[in-house]
């Protein structure tokens, strides 16, 4: 991973965080049962009664739950499989398949009359088939989340025992009371009659709603098949860029600055309720038209409008903007022909609003493109999956959101500068789902090198803290001097499945990345000690306070980890390939003294970020920024200095002595401020 400058044919940069592959094909291999890596992961756990499956699109979820349900009805007991999924769209990923032919010792069949997503009529109007499926002999059914949650508040979650109940694109489930689907599921599992498969291509939410309550989903055996092992293993993509790009006035102006005409592209047009939207979508579309070059009238076979460029190309382009019915069903049609899945000539660009994110199948898109900032980090995922897909040729793609630039003379100028923010922490986040695992584990006179792990020139060394990597595994194995282990099995939980989950909600706190980003006089252990350490405890209070530093110290220590290897990449230019975040993970370690906990904390974990963001935004708005949030900067409040106390009670325990407010570190000297507020707190309760 490294920070590139993405370069389009008019020779506009975009500066990007890239990740590059090795591209060895291992995912997409398949073994004697024709599964691929990830489908065996989950069929060697079919056996479980609840199981999660968290992997990227593409990586054949739809295939791997075929493989599991087949077993659990002819081998475990069960009667029927419901897969429910959230659109109608995306039943169609689970239509017959013939997976004997591949190997495996029975085909995936679903009775038309029984795939309900193909049916006429309304959801709710669909509940009396879901009766007659369950009063029938027939073994498998699909059906849209509404569906199920209908029949489930008609029939009652007793009228499912025995039966495998799996929900496609999990992260659409909350534990929140209002979310029936989750409540539903909390109730099956409470009855515990049910085996429940759940699936999912997003590694977070973006609303930062649990999807089942803590003891629910301690319930679940995890299979994860990371964005790594995915992109490291297919054929043909080798790297993929993520960037956003600033702009001015209406964006139809200045889009055509990142839209290269020359590449598959989707454009996702703002919503038109965005500050972003010029309220009329019919001209915006219009407009981007316009700027690709002449329009030569519409494909009356796909509806696709056709446009010359400047070099006499023709372009095809599918509005799924439009509103008329007949117009957009003729151009969705299209899109979804079967007879089409492999042409790479059959469209060009593809410009939709709503459409085309979740399901979306389009193996030949190499650039996805956005325009406004989308609030859930969810969605940003399957956009970016969008272009992720393996395809012959097909050796680069990237991600660019577009943000509207902060104007002085804008009303909602601290609107736009939330937008600018969670588009940084989204660039963060995609930054930590799309790089190998960090195993960490501290450094002790016992540790010894881990079979199968590389551990570069001159090997594995006892007297130093080591570094280890598996490129097949897609995995870190690292040492830490100080590092607390996770004692329960709870947070060992966390530490090994979730820490992009913790990571999520520090960069989304808006006083950590605001305050990382541009308060010059930020300690950094006010951050990744103070802030992440309260963000651990309100996510996780059931966890005793060792348990609770242990996982602040493997999160905080897996997001420094990929900054500080992004910026060693920028310095250490002849690092390139597959192996530049490693060599950058490598060349970081080698800069320092040691690797510890103590380290790793004094780093401010937004100061990548905010080099990224001086190079995309002019000097002028990018001091308006700043001017907005130095301006709504609050002073310690008495939770801080709480929390700066008990931290100070540790380094007296260490040191011998309280921290000393004229102390040459900065740190200390925070530590004691905490204290001595406190302390005049205390007085001015006592005086009244």
């Amino acid at each position: 991973m490294n920070i590139s400058e993405s370069t389009n044919q008019a020779n506009y940069r975009v500066p990007s965080v890239s990740v590059n592959y090795a591209t060895n094909g291992s995912s997409t291999r398949s073994n004697e049962l024709g599964m691929r890596p990830m489908q065996e992961r989950a069929y060697e756990k079919r056996g479980e009664q609840y199981l999660l499956i968290k992997s990227p699109p593409a990586s054949g979820k739809s295939r791997a739950l075929m493989f599991v349900a087949l077993d659990k009805l002819h081998n475990q007991g069960l009667r029927k499989a419901i897969i429910v999924v959230p659109e109608k769209s995306i039943g169609s990923s689970f239509a017959d398949e013939p997976l004997s032919e591949f190997g495996f010792w029975a085909d995936w069949v679903v009775t038309p009359k029984w795939n309900l997503c193909n049916a006429p009529g309304e959801d709710g109007g669909k509940v009396s088939s879901v009766q007659a499926f369950l009063d029938s002999d027939e073994r498998v059914l699909v059906c849209t989340h509404a569906t199920f949650r209908f029949a489930v508040d008609r029939f009652g979650i007793e009228a499912f025992d025995d039966c495998l109940i799996a929900v496609d694109e999990f992260h659409h489930v909350s534990a929140n009371p209002d979310n029936k689907l989750g409540a539903h599921l909390g109730a099956f599992i409470a009855r515990d009659k049910v085996h429940i498969v759940a699936m999912t291509g997003s590694y977070f939410r973006g609303d930062a709603e649990a999807v089942l309550m803590p003891e629910d989903e301690a319930k679940f055996e995890t299979v994860t098949y990371t964005y790594y092992e995915q992109l490291n293993g297919y054929r043909w993509l080798k790297k993929l860029d993520i960037g956003y790009y600033f702009y001015s006035g209406p964006y139809a102006d200045d889009i055509v600055k990142v839209l290269d005409p020359n590449e598959k592209t989707i454009v996702h047009i703002p919503s038109v309720n965005s500050r972003e939207s010029t309220k009329d979508k019919i001209k915006e579309v219009e407009h981007i038209i316009e700027a690709l070059g002449e329009w030569q009238g519409t494909d009356p076979a796909t509806g696709f409008q056709i446009v010359r460029t400047s070099d006499g190309r023709d372009l095809r382009i599918a509005d799924l903007v439009d509103d008329d019915p007949a117009k957009r069903d003729r151009v969705s049609a299209a899109l979804k022909d079967p007879a089409q899945k492999m042409n790479r000539d059959h469209v060009d660009i593809i410009i939709a609003l709503g459409m085309a994110k979740e399901g979306f199948d389009w193996i030949w898109c190499e650039h996805a493109l956005t325009v406004g900032y989308r609030s859930s980090l969810t969605e940003i995922v399957q956009i970016i999956g969008r272009a992720t897909r393996d395809a012959e040729g097909k050796a680069r793609a990237r991600f660019t959101n577009l943000i509207a630039e902060p104007d002085a003379s804008e009303e909602a100028v601290r609107e736009a500068v939330n937008d600018t923010l969670k588009a940084i922490a989204a660039s963060l986040l995609m930054e930590q789902v799309l790089t190998p695992r960090f195993n960490f584990t501290p450094k002790a006179t016992a540790t010894g090198p881990v079979e199968g792990f590389d551990y570069g020139e001159g090997g594995y060394d006892s007297a130093k803290c080591n570094i280890g990597f598996n490129e097949a595994q897609g995995q870190f194995q690292i040492e830490i001097n100080g590092l607390a282990q996770p004692r329960s099995k709870e947070a060992e939980r966390i530490v090994s499945q979730d820490l992009n989950e913790v990571i999520t909600a520090f960069v989304q706190d808006k006083t950590a990345i605001e305050r990382g980003m541009f308060d010059e006089e930020v300690v950094p252990e006010e951050l990744t000690q103070v802030r992440l350490g309260k963000i651990i405890r309100d996510k996780y209070p059931t966890l005793d306070a060792e348990d609770q530093e242990a996982v602040r110290q493997h999160a905080i220590a897996a997001l420094n980890l990929t900054q500080q290897a992004k910026a060693a990449i920028v310095e250490g230019s002849e690092a390139s390939g597959n192996t530049a975040f490693v060599d950058g993970v490598r060349r970081f370690a080698m800069s320092v003294t040691e690797l510890d906990i103590d380290l790793i904390d004094r780093i401010n974990p937004f100061a990548e970020a905010y080099a990224i963001l001086s190079k995309t935004m002019d000097e002028n708005s990018l001091k308006q920024v700043a001017a907005v949030i130095n301006a709504r900067k609050v002073q310690l409040t008495p939770e801080e200095a709480r929390d700066l106390a008990r931290r100070a009670l540790k380094f007296k325990q260490e040191r011998g002595r309280l921290p000393e407010v004229t102390s040459a570190d900065p740190w200390e000297r925070r530590m004691a401020e905490g204290v001595a507020f406190l302390a005049r707190m205390k007085q001015e309760q006592q005086n009244g």
